[in-house]
C-alpha cells in the first residue's frame, strides 16, 4: 500500500505562485507515472500533470507554460510548481499514482485564487 499526502496549498493573489508537494510513504518506482489532479466545486476532476518513465511530463491545456511537475525519487517526493496563477486555478489538488497495479490517490490540498 501507500499512502500520498499534499501540501502547500492556501490562499494566493492572482498572479502569484505556490508550490505543492506530495509525500509518498514508500518508494515509488520512476517507472510508474505520477500525476496532479485537481477538481473545483461542481465539475469533474481533471488531470493537471503528470511525469511518465525517464521525466517526461504531461499538462492539461488550461496549465501549461504556468505549471511544472517534478518529482525527486530519494525522497518519495513530487512537486508542483505553480506560477502566474488565475482564479479559476482554485480548486482541491490531488496527488495520484498507480502503484502494483492499485489507483492511489491523496486526500487534496486546497488552493484557492483570488482576484
Amino acid at each position: 500500500q501507500v499512502q500520498l499526502v499534499e501540501s502547500g496549498g492556501g490562499l494566493v493573489q492572482a498572479g502569484g505562485s505556490l508550490r505543492l508537494s506530495c509525500a509518498a510513504s514508500r518508494s515509488i518506482p520512476s517507472a510508474n507515472t505520477m500525476a496532479w489532479f485537481r477538481q473545483a466545486p461542481g465539475k469533474q476532476r481533471e488531470l493537471v500533470a503528470a511525469i511518465f518513465r525517464g521525466g517526461f511530463t504531461h499538462y492539461g491545456d488550461s496549465v501549461k507554460g504556468r505549471y511544472t511537475i517534478s518529482r525527486s525519487n530519494a525522497d518519495n517526493m513530487m512537486y508542483l510548481q505553480m506560477n502566474s496563477l488565475k482564479t479559476e486555478d482554485t480548486a482541491v489538488y490531488y496527488c495520484n499514482t498507480l502503484y502494483r497495479g492499485a489507483d492511489y490517490w491523496g486526500r487534496g490540498t486546497q488552493v484557492t485564487v483570488s482576484s
